[in-house]
């Protein structure tokens, strides 16, 4: 080859180096997504934890709202707790007794020599009226009342938190199952749930609104929320917070403190080996007592003073001072709560039968009671459990503690379909049942479902609550209830 072909050959092509990767401390981080996508990414997380609570909730409110029918769409005939929060919207502890909507109990004090006592005879400018009943409900209430006024419908409020009431107690069922102290699966959780909304008194008790039932519906929606805290006194100061909520919105839930105590000094199987125990390491519990009295202090506190105040005495809720109420005489002759009271207390409870007429044929029922072995007929599985697991005795002093009050007390809790008082301790009476062994598919138990359904559907059907009674009234019926006629100062 010549020099010259030599010389004229390309140049070798020169090697290109191939390009740097970033490194991973500098690569930028993914954008985040919207708040739109994010919120809706969060519901649906929650949804899917809580499916079963919502459904629930939805089914509870839609059967019950059905079976209110009109009354869903209007306040009650005794909505109490609205008037008591409206008064404190306005900024003063009594109720204007200008807008009083009936003198159905009522409290009204007067002061006499410095001393308050009950109203009598001829009404006076000085005299006070107030609410005869625990207050929590009211407090609930304030926001609602301070957008619709005197208007708010205490009734669908009333279905809400007994809807609300159902899923408390779900979530209390499902939270004695992962603790071990249930055997239920999921569908019994459910299925007991269920039995509590349309097979007990709570039935006909959440669809009427009316200052008795609403305290009563709460009363079960607090009582679920404090025990699932109060199991094992593992959060003592959320026990201790509803305990209170509970107590200041039916007075006989404070002997369910009780079911708390136990449960921090001897919470068993082994109570005489634990109860010795205490002698030598009781600082654990004394501080799980603390910390519950501490969370129920401060509604405790100012309920006290609340009560000073209107009638003078710490543990006064009114029933004292009930204003020209069929009771008083009782009251005034035995007090609130004497033995006396016993014997027909435990007729409106265990002993009042269905009213069968035959000419024409009608199925009627004594206001003051219906029998609780028809109201809640798996009452009879709990006297014979399968099982007796640890929270057994624990649950069954606290239904007796919970159920002497009504027993001895001056009223049955006319008017009423069944013994309405129960209501205070069927949480614990259910929670009995879930723990004692009994299946749900056992005949004899879906015969007594069947029936407690039956029965309270038919009570949800029939009970006219005080819009009913007013109407026979001035209808010319029986004489219960006075007419509902505000009074003149």
């Amino acid at each position: 080859m010549s020099r010259k072909s030599k010389r004229s050959r390309p140049p070798e092509p020169t090697a290109v180096p191939p390009p740097v990767e970033p490194s991973e401390p500098s690569a930028l981080p993914p954008a985040p997504p919207p708040p739109e996508r994010a919120a809706a990414v969060g519901v649906r997380l929650w949804l899917s934890a809580y499916k079963v609570e919502v459904v629930l909730f939805l089914v509870g409110f839609a059967v019950l709202a059905s079976f209110s029918s009109q009354r869903f769409l209007r306040q009650s005939a005794a909505p109490h707790f609205v008037y008591q929060a409206q008064s404190w919207l306005e900024g003063r502890l009594d109720v204007d007794p200008q807008v009083l909507p009936n003198l159905e109990d009522w409290a009204c004090v007067r002061e006499v020599k410095g001393k308050k006592v009950r109203c009598e005879g001829r009404l006076l400018p000085g005299d006070r009226w107030y609410v005869s009943f625990p207050s929590f409900p009211a407090v609930v209430m304030l926001p609602f009342v301070a957008l619709h006024g005197y208007q708010f419908n205490d009734t669908s409020f009333g279905v809400i938190t007994g809807a609300l009431a159902l899923v408390s107690f779900y979530a209390l069922l499902r939270s004695l199952s992962r603790r071990g102290e249930s055997l239920r699966g999921q569908n019994e959780n459910i299925a007991l749930t269920l039995i509590l909304a349309f097979g007990t008194l709570f039935f006909s008790c959440a669809i009427r609104g009316e200052v008795w039932f609403s305290a009563e519906v709460m009363g079960v929606a607090l009582t679920c929320l404090y025990v699932r805290n109060a199991v094992g006194a593992s959060r003592p100061v959320l026990a201790g917070l509803f305990f209170s909520m509970a107590t200041l919105t039916r007075t006989p839930l404070l002997f369910a403190g009780l079911f708390f105590v136990l449960e921090a000094l001897c919470p068993g199987p082994h109570r005489r080996e634990q109860l010795q125990a205490l002698a030598s390491n009781w600082k654990p519990a004394v501080r799980k007592l603390g910390l519950f009295t501490l969370g129920a202090a401060p509604l405790a506190s100012l309920a006290a003073a609340y009560n000073v105040y209107r009638f003078g005495r710490l543990g006064e809720f009114g029933h004292a001072f009930l204003y020209n109420n069929r009771v008083n005489v009782d009251i005034d002759r035995y007090g609130l709560f004497n033995l006396t009271y016993l014997a027909r207390n435990l007729e409106a409870a265990f002993l009042k039968l269905p009213q069968v007429s035959w000419n024409p044929l009608r199925l009627g029922y004594d206001p003051h009671g219906l029998t609780l072995l028809l109201t809640l007929p798996l009452l009879i599985f709990l006297v014979i459990p399968k099982t007796r697991p640890r929270l057994h005795l624990n649950l069954w002093l606290t239904v007796a503690v919970c159920a002497l009050p009504g027993l001895f007390y001056q009223n049955t809790g006319y008017m009423q379909f069944g013994f309405r008082f129960s209501l205070d301790y069927t949480p614990y009476l259910l929670l009995l049942f879930a723990v004692g062994g009994w299946s749900l598919r056992h005949r004899a138990v879906l015969a007594a479902v069947a029936l407690g359904v039956l029965v309270n559907f038919w009570g949800a059907v029939a009970f006219p609550g005080l819009h009913g009674a007013c109407s026979e009234l001035v209808a010319g019926g029986p004489v219960g209830l006075r007419s509902p006629s505000p009074p003149r100062t």
